[in-house]
């Protein structure tokens, strides 16, 4: 088992070639879009105070997603092989194993904030720990405990000398004959992750939406309305929740038999799934504030009084600017 666990690496060849050209420009694609669109959102909630425990699980989805923005340049650097061999085996050690850990916890804590909207929506008057800020804030600080403490072997046990073969080096060449093992075990543990937070989510939103339905219909409201823009909102968490993330865990089990086991069929399909469902996943730190806009009211009115002000400024220092414009906006103003 361990003479397999060490050579499995050598004998997975993989022709990155198209890889190391097409992925940093689609990563950098990303970072820049993601850089701009969370430092939005941090700066956004970050000026409104924890009074529930909905904002306290968005808060640390925001950390989580700007640390996971953070690590993409050296992804980029590595990938397409620009990088010096110290580099890129600090990316494979440090930066690959914060990427991929952020990622989980963004997860688990979509699954809290799903958890949340249920009690909130059909349990309103019910007593629930949960529903605590204080618990809320225990609850985030245990996820990053647990999570670092989890990957934290991934880093500690990728200790050996990394291995360069044909001008190319793998993550996995760095890591013990125990470290292969922890890599393998630990990816069964985000499928569970994955999957479990994903049977959670569809579960809340199903009875979210049955209830804000029967709510309206009760009301004698426009209940077809109201059920299609529930709907609507249920499809975008959800829907972009799946779309994201399930590609990649379809693909991932496969390919780590090929990084810790003796497994080289279909290596190198494997590897551009994984690496095409990779990077599909990290759009997910671009839609996290899709998910802001549509589920927090407060966020969106904050938005949109920023949009609203910067917009007002514009034109009031436009110079170009005429009278009936002027008067259009001071009236938009004065009617909010």
């Amino acid at each position: 088992m361990n003479t397999t666990l060490s050579n499995s690496s050598i004998k997975c060849v993989r022709d990155t070639s198209v890889t190391a050209v097409v992925f940093p420009i689609l990563y950098s694609i990303l970072f820049i879009v993601a850089l701009i669109l969370n430092s939005l959102a941090a700066w956004i909630f970050f000026n409104i105070p924890s009074t529930s425990t909905f904002v306290v699980f968005l808060k640390n989805v925001v950390v989580a997603d700007l640390l996971m923005t953070l690590t993409i340049p050296l992804r980029v650097l590595s990938d397409a092989g620009v990088g010096s061999w110290p580099l890129r085996a600090f990316h494979c050690r440090y930066s690959a194993v914060l990427f991929y850990i952020t990622m989980y916890i963004s997860i688990i804590l979509l699954g809290l904030i799903s958890l949340d909207r249920y009690l909130k929506i059909v349990r309103p008057f019910g007593k629930c720990a949960l529903q605590r800020v204080r618990v809320g804030q225990v609850v985030s600080a245990i996820v990053w405990v647990v999570m670092l403490s989890l990957a934290l072997p991934n880093v500690i046990l990728s200790d050996q000398p990394p291995r360069v073969s044909g001008g190319k080096m793998k993550c996995t060449s760095m890591k013990s004959k125990a470290g292969l093992i922890w890599h393998e075990g630990f990816n069964y543990f985000c499928q569970v992750v994955f999957w479990g937070t994903l049977a959670l989510m569809m579960v809340c939103y199903t009875f979210i939406s049955k209830k804000v339905y029967e709510s309206y219909k009760a009301s004698k409201s426009r209940s077809q309305a109201a059920s299609r823009k529930t709907k609507a909102k249920v499809f975008v968490v959800v829907g972009v929740f799946f779309i994201c993330f399930a590609p990649f865990h379809f693909a991932r089990v496969p390919y780590t038999l090929t990084q810790t086991r003796n497994v080289a069929s279909y290596c190198q399909a494997l590897y551009v799934a994984k690496e095409t469902t990779l990077w599909l996943s990290a759009t997910n730190i671009c839609l996290d504030p899709l998910i802001y806009v549509f589920l927090c009211k407060t966020f969106r009115k904050r938005l949109t009084g920023l949009c609203h002000k910067s917009i007002h400024k514009g034109t009031m220092d436009s110079p170009s600017a005429t009278s009936t414009q002027l008067e259009m906006s001071h009236m938009a103003q004065t009617v909010k």
